[in-house]
C-alpha cells in the first residue's frame, strides 16, 4: 500500500505527494491499521522511495564503487581507535592495528602548538554588568560595565578577557535566553543598592546553587538592616 503511494506521487503535484505522516493516516483511516509505527513507517519511505523511482525509470540505480585506500595517502580519525585495532573489515588479512602499523612511519607529528576549539565574540557589557552571548547572558563584574571585552565559547564553557587578563568564567548555558549569573560580580553594587538585594536574580541563583555563604548571608542583613535605618520622610 505504501509503495502504491510512494508510485502514485511520481506523477503529482509537488504539494499533493505524501509525507510520512499523511501515509501514517491513510493507513489507518483506510484501512484501519491502528497499530501503524511511525517510525517503522518512516524508515521504509526512506528505503524504498529512491528504489521506486529506479523501479519506474525515473532515476539511476545507486551504484558503489569499490575503493583501493593506498597507506599514508589519506587518514582517517575514530573518538574508539584503540578498541578497533584488533578488528578486521571484511575479508582483509590484516587487522586494523596491523595496518596501521604499516603506515606509522609516513605519519608527519603533530603540532606543537594547541589547536584552539572555541569561538571569540566581543560583546559590551551592559547596564546591568552583563554580557550576551547567543542570546543567552552572563555576569561580569561591575566595574566593566560599559566596556567592549573578549570571550571565548567552548562547548561546555564561556571566559571573558578584559584586554588579556580573565575576568569571569561561566559554564556554558545550552538553553536559550537564559541567564548565567555570579554573586561576587554583583556585590559591590548589591552594598550600594541594598533595596534591589531581596528581589536579586543573582541572589536567586546563588541560593539555588548552594553558592549563598554565612559571609553572603551576613552582608545582606547588614544592609538590610543599614536600609531599615535609613531616615524616613514625614
Amino acid at each position: 500500500m505504501i509503495d502504491q503511494m510512494l508510485l502514485a506521487d511520481l506523477d503529482a503535484p509537488r504539494k499533493q505527494r505524501h509525507t510520512v505522516v499523511r501515509i501514517c493516516r491513510r493507513l489507518i483511516n483506510e484501512h484501519a491499521m491502528d497499530d501503524v509505527s511511525y517510525q517503522v513507517v518512516r524508515a521504509y519511505v526512506a528505503k524504498r522511495k529512491p528504489e521506486i523511482r529506479v523501479e519506474a525509470g525515473r532515476g539511476p540505480a545507486q551504484v558503489f564503487i569499490e575503493q583501493s585506500h593506498l597507506a599514508d595517502a589519506e587518514a582517517e580519525v575514530d573518538e574508539w581507535d584503540l578498541a578497533d585495532e584488533a578488528r578486521r573489515i571484511g575479508t582483509r588479512p590484516r587487522t586494523i592495528g596491523e595496518l596501521f602499523a604499516v603506515e606509522r612511519p609516513s605519519l608527519k607529528p603533530l603540532p606543537v602548538e594547541t589547536f584552539e576549539t572555541g569561538r571569540w565574540f566581543t560583546p559590551r557589557v551592559d547596564r546591568f554588568s552583563q554580557i550576551t552571548v547567543r542570546t543567552n547572558r552572563y555576569s561580569v563584574p561591575t566595574r566593566f560595565i560599559g566596556r567592549q571585552d573578549r570571550v571565548l565559547l567552548h562547548a561546555s564553557e564561556l571566559v571573558v578577557f578584559h584586554g588579556r587578563t580573565e575576568i569571569a568564567q561561566h559554564e556554558r548555558l545550552l538553553t536559550k535566553s537564559g541567564s548565567r549569573l555570579e554573586l561576587d560580580h554583583c556585590l559591590e553594587a548589591l552594598l550600594r543598592k541594598p533595596g534591589a538585594l531581596p528581589g536579586a536574580t543573582v541572589l536567586e541563583q546563588a541560593r539555588a546553587a548552594g553558592k549563598f555563604t554565612p559571609i553572603h548571608e551576613g552582608r545582606s542583613a547588614a544592609a538590610l538592616r543599614g536600609r531599615e535605618n535609613w531616615p524616613r520622610c514625614a
